[in-house]
């Protein structure tokens, strides 16, 4: 069954997180995960929105983005990630057609 990651960044060291985002497609396209929305500028609906930016990522299995988000490719960059920026993220699985 697919699963999503949905994540929202709070930037807040710029040239810290361009190294992740500089990394991140390298890494990634190693992995069967498909990269589905990357915007800095969303409409909110409902509520407030403070974050910098939202990510939504799409993996056929949740075994698949665990792999690739615990690969030590990945926590390479992951770190200027985390120096650059706070993030929330969550795994959601999709409907079972």
């Amino acid at each position: 069954m697919s699963v999503y990651i949905i994540a929202r960044f709070k930037i807040h060291d710029r040239s810290e997180y361009d190294k992740y985002s500089a990394g991140f497609p390298e890494v990634f396209k190693r992995f069967d995960g498909k990269l589905l929305s990357v915007d800095e500028d969303p409409m909110v609906l409902a509520g407030t929105w403070d974050d910098t930016r939202s990510v939504i990522i799409e993996f056929p299995s949740k075994e698949s983005a665990l792999t690739w988000m615990n690969s030590d490719d990945y926590q390479a960059i992951a770190k200027h990630r985390n120096a650059g920026s706070t993030v929330s993220s969550i795994l959601v699985n999709a409907l079972d057609a």
